[in-house]
């Protein structure tokens, strides 16, 4: 998806990249690419609603300061996008596994096209890196997954999608706040109306800006008089990321994340987001990179255990929560951060993920969050999606039955609560 405060996305010209590795990573994108047409309209009920839910907004939007002019021009023709919805709930960061999500996100053909998006456009990306002090590597990384590099930045109506969102009951609030913004910026002269296109989820050009974000971080690098992030010329759109993370906090020097082992007999419990060490003391506990040297104080870290005890191990820093204001999904900000390194040519991931296990489904995961909640290990949200709040919950609950507290939300752990209660 596209920034999540920009969120979604999510989210994420290079007329360059129609190589044939580009093909392969276009056809592998980590993104939905197309939506195909709906097989079964919206029933003529929901469409109603719809319209009078579309005919309130006008008068909301007209509150806001949107001319009359411009909504007359935008909401006409707006119909309600049921395919649109049912992708919300489903986002692949969300429904697949860490690792079969990073096989399409880090794909062979995904990194060799980074490497020549980034030699292409060396020029740009220094002048990006000395104002902004982010790394070309990760910016490259969000413009790959996001966008294949440019190459499918969404055809979608821009309106059509977030109001279809706005209208559904799941996140109103922060649906209808970006079609309200995308009204704005509309209604300023930023885009054509016709121009205002991208993903299914509303999010825009080349790293897939979500309106919200266009309006705070967007700005205008190519000095054209326009913060064109839908052009071909990916200028406006990469400084524009740039930007963005740099205002969410992006510490220069300092890495994503980092691959470790650990010692046999580590504390497992002590691998939750809020306990932080410096490196140095996670040395001294006899934690080690992938070649068993201690890590550099980068500054303050957590571990991280994405496929449980027995999967890859990351010491995680600052400038993983910054990604995660683009999109909150680990698998995502893992996807972007090994994307990145592996462009810049570090090695693929070490340890062996638990590839015999498969990913919860959605009625899974609300069961479990359920469940867990029930039984007093309160995962504060039921939304399908496992974040932090519910590893927690999962590893409290593991530890109250003295086994291994991974906090991974797996089949196993589902099946243990349905035989307890």
């Amino acid at each position: 998806m596209k920034p999540l405060t920009l969120t979604l996305a999510i989210c994420l010209g290079a007329p360059a990249l129609a190589e044939a590795p580009l093909v392969l990573a276009v056809a592998s994108s980590a993104r939905p690419v197309s939506r195909p047409e709906m097989t079964t309209p919206a029933t003529a009920d929901i469409e109603a609603r719809f319209q009078l839910w579309l005919t309130e907004f006008r008068t909301r939007a007209l509150a806001q300061g949107v001319s009359a002019k411009a909504l007359d021009a935008a909401l006409p023709g707006l119909t309600y996008d049921a395919e649109v919805v049912r992708r919300d709930r489903n986002q692949a960061e969300f429904t697949k596994t860490v690792w079969d999500y990073l096989d399409t996100a880090v794909s062979s053909a995904r990194i060799d096209a980074g490497q020549k998006a980034i030699a292409r456009h060396a020029a740009l990306f220094d002048r990006i890196e000395a104002q902004w002090g982010v790394d070309r590597h990760v910016i490259a990384a969000i413009w790959g997954l996001e966008s294949a590099y440019g190459l499918v930045r969404g055809n979608d109506s821009t309106l059509k999608s977030l109001a279809s969102l706005a209208f559904d009951t799941r996140r109103p609030e922060f649906f209808g706040e970006q079609f309200l913004t995308a009204l704005q910026i509309l209604d300023a002269g930023e885009v054509r109306l016709t121009d205002m296109r991208g993903s299914w989820a509303g999010a825009m050009g080349h790293t897939q800006f979500m309106p919200t974000s266009y309006r705070d971080h967007a700005v205008d690098f190519d000095g054209d008089g326009r913060r064109n992030i839908w052009s071909d010329d990916p200028a406006d759109a990469l400084a524009s990321t740039a930007a963005y993370l740099k205002a969410n906090g992006w510490v220069t020097g300092q890495p994503w994340g980092v691959e470790v082992t650990l010692p046999q007999g580590f504390d497992l419990a002590s691998a939750r987001r809020e306990l932080t060490r410096m490196p140095s003391e996670w040395a001294a506990l006899g934690v080690r990179d992938s070649n068993s040297k201690p890590v550099p104080d980068h500054g303050p870290a957590s571990i991280l255990l994405p496929g449980g005890g027995t999967g890859p191990v990351f010491m995680i820093f600052d400038n993983f929560a910054v990604l995660e204001t683009y999109n909150t999904a680990d698998a995502y900000v893992i996807g972007v951060g090994h994307l990145g390194d592996r462009i810049a040519g570090r090695g693929p991931i070490r340890g062996d993920w638990p590839r015999q296990d498969r990913a919860l489904t959605f009625d899974e995961r609300i069961e479990l969050q359920e469940r867990l909640t029930a039984a007093g290990f309160d995962t504060q949200k039921i939304d399908a999606k496992i974040g932090p709040l519910t590893i927690n919950a999962v590893r409290d609950y593991q530890l109250s039955l003295g086994i291994m507290p991974d906090g991974y939300a797996s089949l196993r752990v589902l099946e243990r609560l349905r035989q307890a209660q």
